[in-house]
């Protein structure tokens, strides 16, 4: 038996004030996309934007139905107009924000695990690692790699069976 470990890192900020110049504006941008949320059911509401790598942004919010399983997350939402509406432009970052019952959440959100996988797979298409932003009101994190987030990930299958 081999015995090994995983290492994380990530940046925490106190607040979107201190980010990089760089990533302010999107993440400015990822709270303006919650307003967009329908979530009647939960009152969770989740923005996401993107930042592409031809400076472009793409902005997604949660969507709820009545039917629960209908719904989609506000990463997906992003990440598949992204990759529709800018098919083989990588991300170079994406910023999630959220609110429950109008209030914004203390601590940063992250991802659930099939947003993760999507984020790994847009991460292959891209061909390089893209950053995550993770807003709370109390703190945010930044992780490097979205890898990070998913480090046992599934991947094409023909790589599992040879």
């Amino acid at each position: 038996m081999k015995r090994k470990s995983l290492n994380i890192q990530y940046k925490e900020y106190s607040n979107t004030n201190d980010l990089p110049e760089e990533y302010k504006l999107l993440a400015q941008k990822a709270k303006e996309a919650v307003k967009t949320s329908y979530s009647p059911y939960s009152e969770f509401a989740v923005g996401a934007a993107l930042l592409l790598e031809n400076g472009e942004f793409i902005l997604g919010s949660n969507q709820e139905n009545g039917a629960y399983p209908s719904g989609l997350c506000a990463e997906r939402v992003a990440l598949f107009c992204a990759g529709t509406t800018y098919p083989n432009v990588p991300v170079d970052a994406m910023a999630i924000a959220a609110s429950y019952k109008g209030v914004a959440v203390a601590e940063p959100i992250a991802p659930c695990g099939a947003c993760r996988q999507v984020m790994i797979e847009t991460q292959n298409i891209g061909k390089r690692p893209y950053k995550v932003i993770m807003i709370g009101a109390n703190k945010t994190v930044v992780v490097d790699n979205v890898s990070f987030l998913l480090p046992f990930t599934f991947s094409d299958i023909s790589n599992a069976v040879k």
